[in-house]
């Protein structure tokens, strides 16, 4: 590990080159900072930002006031001016959300208020006849529709982010893991090849973020909360993104599309105590009957394990899910440090309005 006393003066280090690291590392950079993210892995996006549903999230379901509502529906605005002008594979698919019995009406209902609440809009009624108009495929009661729920190009959107980065001046250091964040006379970032003390320090390093807000007195504890997805082979029979009630930990085992409208099924929500990405198959037999509540005409052939992702937790099994952690120099007390933690869903939504609240802390 390089001497921390022999430390290089730097302007911006951002630990994390996921797509919160990059949207904020681009717009910092577009303020005139120089930056450097350093990047354990060898290419961008490889954890939770590569690991998810790529869904634009409406900001339906988080509560009042919470940043998780308030950054979803303004980073949804960005991200869709985002795609338009950096040409960013992207669609407004919108989303049905339907209710398998009539003692759910009262979730859509509450569904449709939070919505309002939030800034997102009308979510109209659906008759068990219009949803089956939009989704003959679909079983259910009734349920609502969310017209500007879309699905994104993750790693396009990323690489959009890279090179954003890069046009002004930022660069990415890869396989750069951070081994120490002290504040041993000033912020100190410590690899195994150099130290650095910049003037700010962005801590977005994802499922480690707490590990290193604890390096500089921060107190969170840490939770893992793997998702399973399946892909469906053949032709897609949905033509929109179909979710049910939302579960403990999730948003329940759901449809989502590819850009080339590839159906897969998930994220299931397994509790667990490390970065374990393995697929476990014996959980297919929960998945199929989840999806069959809503889609009995599953072939379940045709059900294919496709890959797994982990969300940063900052609440354990049990409790309820906790906001966004967006804290600057005036939260934490500590001159030039800023971290996010619990960046779960709805983060790629709201990436480029968490960076914009990042450049008004430190710019």
């Amino acid at each position: 590990m390089a001497d921390g006393s022999h430390a290089e003066d730097c302007d911006v280090v951002i630990i994390g080159a996921g797509v919160i690291g990059l949207a904020i590392g681009q717009a910092l950079a577009r303020e005139g900072r120089e930056v450097l993210i350093l990047e354990k892995q060898d290419a961008i996006g490889t954890e939770t930002s590569s690991r998810n549903s790529e869904v634009i999230h409406a900001g339906i379901y988080y509560p009042s006031g919470s940043l998780k509502a308030e950054l979803c529906v303004r980073g949804k605005q960005l991200l869709y001016e985002h795609c338009r002008t950096h040409h960013v594979p992207h669609e407004k698919v919108g989303k049905v959300i339907v209710a398998t019995s009539r003692d759910q009406f009262s979730v859509l209902e509450a569904y449709q208020h939070q919505a309002l609440a939030n800034g997102v809009g009308e979510l109209p009624w659906l008759s068990q006849h219009e949803v089956n108009e939009k989704e003959p495929a679909v079983s259910c009661v009734g349920g609502i529709w969310s017209p500007t729920t879309g699905i994104i190009d993750s790693h396009a959107f990323m690489l959009s982010l890279e090179g954003e980065l890069e046009t002004h001046g930022g660069m990415i250091a890869f396989l750069s893991e951070v081994d120490e964040l002290s504040t041993n006379e000033g912020l100190i970032v410590k690899t195994s090849e150099l130290a650095l003390a910049p003037r700010v320090v962005v801590n977005s390093a994802g499922l480690d973020a707490p590990t290193f807000a604890r390096q500089v007195g921060r107190e969170y504890r840490t939770y893992y909360a793997k998702g399973h997805y399946y892909t469906l082979s053949g032709r897609s029979p949905f033509s929109h993104l179909v979710y049910p009630i939302a579960e403990e930990g999730g948003l329940g085992v759901h449809v989502t599309l590819d850009m080339a409208h590839q159906a897969r099924f998930g994220p299931d929500v397994v509790w667990q105590c490390d970065h374990d990405y393995a697929f476990d198959e014996s959980r297919r037999a929960q998945f199929i009957a989840a999806i069959r509540s809503y889609y009995p005409d599953l072939d379940e052939s045709k059900l294919q394990p496709g890959y797994t992702g982990i969300r940063p937790k900052l609440a354990p099994r049990g409790e309820p899910a906790s906001d966004f952690v967006v804290n600057g120099p005036q939260e934490t007390g500590l001159e030039g440090y800023v971290e996010l933690l619990g960046i779960e869903s709805p983060g790629l939504t709201a990436s480029l309005a968490i960076a914009e609240r990042v450049v008004e802390m430190v710019c």
